[in-house]
């Protein structure tokens, strides 16, 4: 059940928790028992909200006032500066260790490619 607040005409503002079918409905005041109508005195609360969810929501919040260009979009997908396999890197040269010069370690699986 949401928590709701209301403005006692009296002693002021007060929380409740009811369910969402009596939202729109006076509440009594836990003081002095005088009917008060419901109020926006916060923002909802989505703290709660688990991190990925709220990621996505912000992201589709986004997006529907400001969709990314093709550019921007493509620019958010490279690799961070100094990637091994996107910045210019150091030729690897083969050796005794790495007789076809591999960028990557020599694994146990030698037909798969590496990146």
């Amino acid at each position: 059940m949401p928590v709701y607040e209301y403005d006692c005409p009296h002693c002021g503002d007060f929380t409740a928790l009811r369910p969402m079918s009596e939202s729109a409905l006076p509440c009594d005041c836990p003081e002095c028992g005088a009917s008060s109508m419901r109020v926006i005195l916060s923002a909802p609360g989505l703290a709660t909200m688990a991190g990925h969810t709220r990621k996505a929501m912000a992201a589709n919040e986004r997006s529907a006032h400001a969709p990314q260009t093709l550019g921007e979009y493509q620019d958010s997908r490279r690799h961070p500066t100094g990637c091994g396999c996107c910045a210019p890197s150091k030729k690897v040269e083969p050796s005794k260790d790495n007789p076809h010069a591999l960028k990557g370690k020599p694994a146990g699986r030698p037909w798969m490619i590496s990146h």
